[in-house]
């Protein structure tokens, strides 16, 4: 680690509860961001490398595949990948796609995020994983 970070890890270890919890709202508010709401593996980190906060973020191990839209010419293999990727029947599928953007797959391995992903995008779709 860097000495600027060594040196705030430092002073945070001797600040109370009640001091932390000031020091998160103010980063919160300061950077517009939540504290409780962990970010794939990634802590606050301000682009003028100023304080960071006391919570580290821990690694994101569960993610959602999340299908944000469909070409109309790629619908049909869009609604093959779904139903081999979901439980859903035929008109199920047809429903799920006209109500995007909606989560395919939910708390799943990294692993199974990107290939149900790769299935996805390969049939047409367009898709994020948070």
């Amino acid at each position: 680690m860097s000495t600027t970070t060594d040196e705030i890890l430092e002073k945070l270890k001797t600040i109370s509860l009640f001091e932390a919890k000031e020091l998160v709202a103010q980063i919160e508010e300061t950077f517009d961001v939540d504290a409780s709401t962990p970010i794939a593996g990634f802590g606050v980190a301000p682009a003028d490398g100023g304080a960071q906060g006391s919570e580290a973020a821990e690694e994101k191990t569960t993610f959602d595949v999340i299908l944000e839209s469909v070409a109309s010419d790629k619908r049909v293999a869009v609604l093959k990948v779904i139903r081999n990727l979901t439980s859903l029947g035929l008109k199920e599928a047809k429903d799920f796609t006209a109500s995007l953007p909606k989560a395919v797959k939910e708390s799943v391995s990294k692993e199974e995020a990107d290939a149900a992903k790769q299935q996805l995008e390969e049939a047409g779709g367009q898709v994020k994983i948070s």
